[in-house]
């Protein structure tokens, strides 16, 4: 967990145990208690459509994030395909091919995936795309074999580029305003409804305020920690492409 995460829960909570204080010095027990049957059916139906609506959001963000890093492992993993038919390929193309998927991984490890943590991406990459592309293209199967791998390569080239257009329309995916101004506000009522019972033990009270407060603020830290599969505790990191450089052989030359 980051330090923002852990002082907002810390901060969440001391702002609760003051509420606390304030609540039953101000509006002693006795006169909460004449109403803890009723507080407590509507505390119910509070409780129930709140706990529905966070667990549809910890759900779907943590169905983005898995789709997230499916999508790198695709990416990298269709570039890795496109390498090797580059081997197969005959000479300048061929070794053209590896350098340019070579360079493709490394771009995007160490250039845009920095960036992707600002909801960026790298005209470099991108342009090595374009190449990539072009080079392709450009190439006139020379018999029944060569138009096989021909085939091959356009497949892989196409559906890493596919897969690099989804990751970089996930940079810009994330929990929208509207809905976490719900999930705030839901808390501040779930919570507030707890000072509306009265119990003779003000020690018991506090504390299963404090402990429901701690799980709701706990639960909302993170969806803010994975909301943004790219940057936070739990970011994807290029394992993919890392993998895809450490299993390869070196690169032949024209």
């Amino acid at each position: 967990m980051s330090w923002s995460g852990f002082f907002i829960i810390l901060g969440t909570l001391v702002g609760v145990a003051a509420c606390i204080y304030v609540v039953q010095r101000f509006v002693p027990h006795p006169l909460r208690e004449q109403h803890n049957d009723v507080a407590g059916f509507i505390f119910a139906a509070v409780g129930v459509l709140y706990a529905v609506l966070l667990a549809f959001v910890v759900i779907a963000v943590w169905e983005n994030h898995a789709t997230a890093r499916e999508t790198t492992f695709k990416e990298a993993d269709e570039l890795a395909g496109l390498y090797w038919v580059a081997r197969e390929l005959p000479l300048p193309l061929g070794a053209e091919l590896e350098k340019q998927t070579l360079d493709y991984a490394k771009t995007v490890m160490h250039k845009e995936w920095p960036m992707m943590t600002e909801h960026k991406s790298s005209p470099e990459a991108t342009q090595l795309v374009y190449g990539l592309r072009e080079s392709v293209m450009s190439y006139t199967p020379g018999g029944p074999r060569e138009e096989i791998l021909y085939e091959r390569a356009v497949n892989h080239l196409e559906d890493m580029a596919s897969a690099r257009r989804e990751r970089l329309n996930q940079v810009d995916e994330d929990v929208p305003t509207l809905l976490w101004i719900a999930l705030i506000a839901g808390a501040a009522l779930t919570i507030g409804f707890t000072f509306l019972f009265g119990l003779s033990n003000t020690f018991s009270h506090g504390l299963m305020v404090l402990m429901l407060s701690g799980l709701i603020v706990v639960s909302l830290v993170v969806i803010k920690e994975m909301d943004f599969p790219y940057n936070g505790v739990t970011k994807i990191h290029p394992t993919a492409f890392e993998v895809f450089l450490d299993r390869l052989p070196p690169p032949r030359t024209v």
